[in-house]
């Protein structure tokens, strides 16, 4: 699988591998600038720690808290929405762990390494080849007097860091005299560590297993029954959401390199040939920054390019893989990655597996750098004609055609299969249903190509096989075909859920010098997170413990509304004022503040009587809106249907609501009618009329204003 003797089978959850800009050192960027600080705000409001802390902490685990956890289920919702219902997906959730023979077919058990060397005296010191390659080469690239040739050198073989194999990573390593970081002691020479966690299955201990390296293997092993549901029908594509499991060699950076994490993959099952996809105009005109294998290789910087040009000059192998790319872009500015920096990375030559036809990540610059983040790849055939040559199951699919056409077919005699099937002992049948399952015209090449050569050779599931021209002897047959048989191809989008969080956390968390805040002036950490995407949607604050005493009623209803709505949300009815409550909740990412103050309750203000202040979290806007519809608009707003821009064309603000309060309805002609919500049941009437466009419009408004129930109830 992919360049011997090692590869990553998938390209994701991708690992850590900042690629600074050609012909220069990196300058520190600010999310650089910034991650202690974040780390601490992570660690503090309990977003996510160190496992098992109490003892010590395991490098390689994290635990998500209350609000970590809630942000992480909130993105993986919206990846299903994003995903399984708007491209109609299925969805399958298989084991954790996976017996041997699955993984040896998929090629974990033998080549799912990583290169690790030693300190050749110090032997316990050990560390990941590349990672090292990748350090030292970024060193270089910031002294004072490299010049633009030299830049371009280091650049190039930073690129080119994870592609080497064992023999050309153990001369890079000597060429660029890199040393243990610790002692600088010599290294040893590269050798390969499986990453797979091995386990017993049952009792006995007799069968042997692995925790899953991945998800993707779950699906590939159920393609047949995700068929049979789909009517027969191709293309479909099939989702799983689940932790996979790596030992890694040196798990550092947080979140971005774990030995226990959350995946998230789809493999869509497609025809081989030209894969068209029938929504891919929907994004040919995103402009992407596209980091092409070409560009990685000149040390050039990436280039915008539109998707649909992309894909019509070769550059994207096909539609169907320019498609998810475009989703997969779309999806990370919609969770709040910036889209300023997000790159698609072009798998090299070296590093992409030679089943493969293209295969490109999402790289989103954080302060690490340049993460790999989501894998996109076209891997044709390869998983499911691995898994039916191990189990002798027919995995394919079959297309009626639209007429019964006549073709001469090469047919292997059945002398020549006996005698292959002999020869080749238990790979016989693996490779007689490959060769069956080659076009005519391939096969047919193949057997005069060994009648002139005496024998040819032929690869199947990675192991090379001589075959004898007597193997391949057979004669032309005339067949009429009804349908056509296949082993369909794959693309398949693979996405590091917890590497998308940490982008979404670094690119959301910013420093705010002056709240606005009166009583509570100086720097606040705000993070930014999308109503979408927050842990909660709102807060509720008393404006002090007088209020508290009052408002339990009306604390019960939105708490019900709340619930109902299925909107997430906390109070916060400490002794604190309400600016520090707005500080230590915008940390939280909470997006709106409801204040319930004195005159909330204040029957002699009717314009200010049962509203309540509506704070948004980054403009610091405040409005003053009925707290019956508060529920309802907050939805609204999480849910994309509204926004807070919506809502300032449609209520007062504080200041406005606070001055009508003080000189009663006559200040503010308007106040009488808002109370009674008037403006927005006559908008939904008129709506609602012009939509049905009914003989008599007046009299179909004032039905409709007679048949709604009185405003607040």
């Amino acid at each position: 699988l992919g360049p011997p003797p090692r590869t990553r089978l998938r390209p994701s959850p991708p690992r850590a591998r900042p690629r600074p800009s050609p012909h220069a050192a990196m300058p520190a960027n600010k999310f650089e600038a910034q991650r202690a600080d974040l780390e601490d705000l992570c660690k503090r409001r309990f977003f996510f720690r160190q496992a098992f802390d109490i003892y010590g902490g395991t490098a390689g685990f994290f635990t998500y808290g209350p609000p970590g956890c809630a942000v992480k289920n909130n993105l993986i919702a919206l990846w299903r929405r994003h995903f399984v219902i708007e491209e109609n997906l299925m969805e399958v959730e298989d084991t954790n762990i996976m017996p041997e023979p699955v993984l040896k077919a998929s090629g974990h058990v033998d080549r799912f390494s990583d290169f690790m060397v030693k300190d050749s005296k110090r032997p316990e010191l050990f560390y990941r080849a590349d990672k090292l390659l990748e350090d030292h080469m970024e060193k270089l690239l910031q002294g004072k007097d490299v010049t633009p040739e030299q830049a371009t050198e280091y650049q190039t073989v930073l690129n080119m860091a994870d592609a080497y194999d064992g023999k050309e990573l153990a001369a890079v390593l000597q060429k660029y005299n890199v040393r243990s970081p610790e002692t600088g002691n010599e290294l040893s020479e590269p050798y390969p560590f499986n990453l797979m966690f091995p386990t017993d299955i049952g009792p006995s201990g007799l069968i042997k297993g692995y925790l899953r390296p991945e998800t993707a293997q779950g699906i590939f092993i159920n393609y047949p029954f995700c068929y049979e549901q789909n009517g027969g029908a191709i293309p479909f594509g099939v989702a799983q959401i689940g932790k996979a499991f790596r030992n890694e060699i040196a798990p550092r950076q947080g979140l971005l390199r774990q030995r226990e994490f959350t995946q998230a993959e789809i493999e869509f099952f497609c025809a081989p040939g030209a894969k068209p996809h029938p929504k891919f105009h929907l994004v040919a005109d995103l402009e992407l920054s596209l980091f092409s294998s070409k560009l990685q290789l000149a040390a050039e910087a990436p280039a915008r390019v539109r998707l649909g040009t992309a894909v019509a000059e070769g550059l994207i192998d096909n539609e169907t893989l320019g498609y998810f790319i475009g989703r997969t872009f779309l999806l990370g500015t919609r969770a709040g990655i910036a889209e300023a920096h997000i790159r698609f990375r072009q798998h090299l030559p070296t590093e992409m597996a030679h089943y493969a036809s293209d295969c490109w990540d999402m790289e989103v610059e954080m302060s690490y750098g340049w993460i790999e983040c989501v894998g996109i790849a076209d891997r044709s055939a390869f998983d499911l004609t691995a898994h039916a040559n191990a189990t002798n199951r027919e995995l394919s699919a079959r297309e009626k055609l639209p007429e019964p056409i006549k073709e001469l077919r090469y047919a292997l005699d059945k002398k020549a299969s006996v005698a292959m099937m002999k020869e080749l002992k238990k790979d016989g049948k693996s490779v007689l249903a490959h060769l069956e399952g080659l076009p005519p015209d391939e096969l047919r090449a193949l057997a005069a190509k060994a009648k002139e050569a005496g024998s040819v050779e032929v690869t199947v599931c990675d192991k090379t096989f001589t075959l004898a021209a007597a193997h391949l002897e057979g004669k032309d047959e005339e067949r009429t075909v009804h349908e056509r048989t296949f082993v369909p191809n794959v693309v398949e989008p693979s996405f590091g859920i917890d590497r998308l969080l940490t982008a979404i956390y670094e690119h959301a968390y910013y420093v705010r010098e002056d709240a606005g805040d009166k009583e509570e002036k100086g720097k606040r950490a705000v993070l930014r997170l999308l109503p979408e995407v927050a842990p909660y949607k709102c807060v509720v604050c008393p404006l002090d413990a007088r209020v508290t005493a009052k408002y339990g009623d009306l604390l019960a209803t939105l708490r019900a509304k709340f619930a109902e709505l299925g909107v997430p949300y906390k109070v916060d009815d400490s002794g604190a004022s309400v600016g520090k409550r707005y500080a230590r909740n915008d940390e939280l990412g909470i997006p709106f503040g409801i204040t319930v103050d004195f005159d909330t309750f204040e029957e002699s203000k009717p314009a200010l009587h049962q509203t309540v202040t509506l704070r948004e979290r980054d403009s610091m806007g405040q409005l003053r809106v009925p707290v019956a519809q508060v529920p309802q608009l907050i939805s609204q707003v999480c849910l994309g249907a509204e926004s807070w821009e919506g809502l300032c064309k449609r209520y007062p603000t504080q200041e406005t609501a606070l001055a009508a309060g003080a000189g009663g309805d006559a200040s503010d002609p308007m106040a009488y009618l808002r109370k009674f919500q008037v403006e927005q049941l006559l908008e939904t009437v008129v709506q609602e009329a012009v939509a049905s466009r009914p003989e008599d419009p007046i009299q179909f408004i004032a039905e409709k204003l007679r048949a709604m129930p009185p405003p607040g109830l």
